[in-house]
């Protein structure tokens, strides 16, 4: 169990390649602090490739944090289109797997073009 915050921070180019690079390295992150790999590895998955395929600027990158304070691992996407704030489509299942996998979820406007998409889940 972890009893202390750590946290884990990468910035990534808004490419396919970027966020298959960002699930890579989270999934290591979470087993090197020794966190269940599953849904935390898809609620992940989901964010990076939104930041990708909705939240891409040319020529601006995304930013992966993952923090862990005692009982909760917070995954945050940031990406540069602070303009187009994700809502759950039927058409598109990822932020509907999130809201289904993650304990809370939300978006938040950050500073100048830029918005964060978050999720929380309870860990031991």
């Amino acid at each position: 169990m972890i009893t202390q915050l750590v946290d884990f921070h990468v910035q990534l180019s808004a490419t396919p390649r970027g966020a298959r690079l960002g699930r890579v390295l989270a999934v290591e992150q979470l087993r090197s602090w020794g966190l269940a790999l599953e849904t935390p590895a898809q609620i992940i998955a989901e964010l990076v490739t939104n930041a990708v395929t909705h939240g891409r600027v040319p020529g601006r990158d995304f930013r992966l944090t993952l923090t862990v304070t005692p009982g909760v691992l917070r995954v945050e996407v940031t990406d540069a289109r602070g303009d187009r704030i994700p809502e759950i489509h039927e058409a598109g299942r990822g932020l509907v797997l999130v809201e289904a996998l993650a304990d809370r979820w939300g978006v938040e406007r950050g500073p100048g073009p830029r918005k964060v998409v978050w999720a929380e889940i309870a860990v031991a």
